[in-house]
């Protein structure tokens, strides 16, 4: 009787062991498919790169380097269909930096079809809350706009404890401003290392250059800034290129609603 039900016991850990790996494996595909779905990429000769498939909104992001932008010249280009949708720019950097062609960029962009969003070049070794200031001084976000954007690149010398506070500080004074979920960019790397178990709850645009793969972050993504030599009408050096992570709804659900005006 102890044997067969020794026996039974080594049979059904068996069977649990078989079942974890079971459920192991359909859970390893699913994160690979989920986040590491490589799509085909569509080449256009016009804007002298490939285009990742299956995204319908696509878009830019500039700064003083795009120099002087004719915006008109960019919303107007159709190339195989393939149109620009939205424009990201630099404003502020800093404290005190504030990008020479923004007031303009902001401007123009706004007389076109284009829905315009605005970004801040986050310095971890300065205040997050005065940096904050200082992109609210400089930035009026109306109705149809994207929320603000906190570009972090770098520790910039501090330790990874006092970058999360500063940015914490950053996107809570935003988000307190603007009443809307301020979005984080960064690249695939950093963004894993630093901020990921901090910041997954606001929206991600992720920098990953020349991947045939999606970003290869562990969380939903946003934006996908996918090339950086992109060759666009009206704009005279490369340029930056994106695409949203979903459909027209969802990418106009993220736009500052009708009841803010800051």
């Amino acid at each position: 009787m102890k044997f067969f039900k020794k026996r039974r016991a080594r049979l059904a850990a068996i069977i649990v062991f078989l079942l974890f790996l079971l459920f192991a494996g359909i859970g390893w595909f699913y994160y690979q498919y989920r986040f590491y779905s490589c799509p085909s990429k569509a080449r256009y000769s016009t804007l002298g790169i490939s285009i990742p498939t299956g995204y319908s909104i696509h878009g830019i992001d500039v700064s003083r380097y795009q120099q002087t932008i004719d915006w008109e010249a960019v919303s107007e280009m159709n190339v195989q269909l393939l149109r620009l949708d939205f424009g990201f720019m630099k404003a502020t950097e800093g404290l005190q930096y504030t990008d020479p062609q923004f007031e303009r960029n902001w401007r123009m962009i706004s007389r076109t079809r284009m829905v315009r969003g605005a970004y801040h070049y986050f310095k971890p070794q300065l205040s997050g809350r005065q940096q904050a200031e200082h992109f609210i001084r400089q930035v009026r976000l109306l109705p149809g706009d994207l929320p603000p954007v906190l570009d972090v690149e770098e520790l910039g010398g501090v330790t990874p404890q006092q970058l999360v506070e500063g940015v914490r500080e950053w996107i809570v004074r935003l988000e307190q401003h603007y009443k809307v979920k301020p979005i984080i960019y960064s690249n695939a790397k950093f963004y894993n290392r630093y901020l990921l178990i901090h910041f997954s709850a606001y929206p991600l645009w992720v920098a990953h250059y020349y991947e045939r793969c999606v970003p290869r972050v562990f969380a939903g993504w946003s934006f996908w800034q996918h090339n950086d030599r992109g060759r666009v009408n009206g704009i005279s050096t490369g340029v930056d290129f994106n695409v949203f992570n979903g459909s027209r709804a969802a990418f106009n659900s993220l736009r500052i609603p009708p009841t803010i005006r800051r």
